[in-house]
């Protein structure tokens, strides 16, 4: 059988029934599959896909970073519903694009990634509230011009970024993320005297054992949506104890668009402008990497220059997304691997999932519906969620050489930067403040031990490598 072109696109296919004839008798699809336009009978069932992997992951960061600067429920709500609005619009921008300076036209999602989680938690702690917001967004800002200026250069940065520098990035990020949801499991608010309730803790793990369920037993679709289903189930189940709140649903206004600059104007701290490029950085490599897969299941060719509209894009929704209420934004693993799963390789399938997310930002109310999901079911949730991205992490280090001792030391010394801060959180108290936002965060600080020992190993004075030392580097 024929195989799709690899080559670049010549323009969309009206319908996947065009064929052309080959040279040998045969007949392949008129246009490359990722060009395809699908019959609307399988068009939104396969965007249904994409919005049920992606949509607990797009809310995940303005859920966390809304509850840690204490917002209220109306700008928690309004920093959710601007979230979903920038993921919706840098997918659309990503997949359909403009040939030749955005977009890698590919089925790509691009939203705010839980990579920032830390580092911007990180300069929350180090900020006065009502100043919060603002020197968070001076620093995306910033990173989001440092990944326009980076981006066209990044395929040559690409080696110091291998992945046993990812993969321990990756890992970190799991696992520092995990503190989260067991606080969400006993109820959210430290300062509530019935924080730790065993109530608490039995929805979280009630929810927990759902989603293990709809995992073990679920087939197809209702597999991949065992998070939601298990959150839905879980927010059913806390309704009649009294623990789901409806209020953001109420006072959530129907329709609006994010307000520029609703925190305030940016502040620009250079250390948090730091720490935001370092893990800028990663996600990049991230994109990066996640580019290069996607080319290989759609059989597209990924070059340089697919990477660098590519990149550009993550740089341009991270610069704008801020205005209006966003955060750091890049590629989303977990729908590569829905492409690869069900094999709908057409870039106008996640185009319309994006549009859907631009639909439920315009509308707060649904973006509200959220907010009814009770702490402990989050907690529930959330540590599958950010446990698979400490799996994540540990799948790519299993790539990255380990049988080499220089790895192992490697490894070793940057998991232990990067717990530092969350077993002994006052470590760094003494530090001056620009350190303590750069180190505070087991992420910046896990990374840049673990890129400056790639250096010293792989890269400094060695003129020739070892078998491990290339697969690392």
């Amino acid at each position: 059988m024929a195989q799709p072109a690899s080559g670049p696109a010549e323009g969309p296919c009206s319908t996947p029934l065009d064929i052309a004839d080959t040279a040998d008798g045969g007949s392949t699809p008129a246009c490359h599959p990722v060009d395809e336009k699908l019959h609307p009978s399988r068009l939104v069932p396969a965007a249904l896909q994409h919005i049920a992997a992606m949509y607990a992951g797009v809310v995940t960061p303005p859920l966390i970073i809304g509850q840690a600067c204490g917002l209220d429920t109306v700008a928690q709500t309004r920093l959710i519903a601007a979230g979903l609005l920038i993921a919706g619009l840098a997918t659309i921008l990503q997949t359909l694009g403009v040939k030749g300076f955005v977009g890698n036209r590919l089925p790509f999602v691009n939203a705010a990634s839980s990579a920032g989680i830390a580092p911007i938690l990180a300069i929350a702690e180090t900020n006065a509230k009502g100043d919060q917001l603002p020197a968070i967004y001076g620093a995306v800002m910033v990173a989001g011009v440092f990944c326009l200026a980076v981006g066209p250069f990044f395929g040559r940065l690409l080696r110091f970024f291998p992945p046993l520098v990812t993969g321990v990035v990756i890992t970190l990020i799991g696992v520092t993320l995990m503190p989260v949801p067991v606080k969400w499991a006993q109820g959210g608010d430290e300062t509530d005297p019935t924080f730790g309730d065993m109530k608490y803790l039995a929805l979280a793990a009630f929810t927990l054992v759902v989603i293990l369920l709809f995992q073990r037993f679920g087939r197809g679709f209702l597999k991949q949506v065992a998070l939601l289903a298990g959150m839905f189930i879980g927010t059913l189940a806390a309704i009649p104890f009294g623990m789901a709140d409806f209020t953001s649903v109420q006072t959530a206004p129907l329709a609006a668009l994010p307000t520029p600059f609703a925190a305030g104007a940016p502040v620009f701290q250079p250390a948090a402008i730091l720490s935001l490029c370092i893990v800028m950085l990663v996600l990049m490599t991230e994109s990066a990497a996640g580019m290069l897969a996607l080319g290989e299941i759609c059989e597209r060719k990924t070059d340089g220059k697919t990477i660098t509209r590519g990149l550009r894009t993550d740089g341009i929704a991270t610069l704008v997304g801020p205005v209006f209420g966003g955060f750091p934004t890049s590629a989303f693993a977990q729908n590569v691997g829905v492409v690869s799963l069900t094999r709908v390789r057409s870039r106008y399938v996640v185009a319309v999932a994006g549009g859907a997310l631009i639909v439920l930002g315009a509308f707060p109310v649904l973006g509200a519906v959220v907010n009814v999901v009770p702490m402990p079911v989050l907690g529930g949730a959330g540590i599958v969620l950010f446990g698979s991205i400490a799996v994540s992490g540990i799948r790519t280090l299993s790539e990255a050489g380990l049988d080499d001792s220089s790895n192992i030391i490697l490894v070793a010394v940057s998991l232990g930067a990067g717990i530092i801060p969350l077993a002994a959180p006052t470590f760094y108290a003494e530090f001056p403040a620009w350190a303590q936002t750069v180190l505070g965060s087991g992420i910046s600080a896990g990374a840049l031990v673990a890129v400056t020992l790639n250096l010293f190993f792989h890269h400094l004075g060695t003129r020739g490598s070892n078998a491990a030392a290339l697969k690392s580097s």
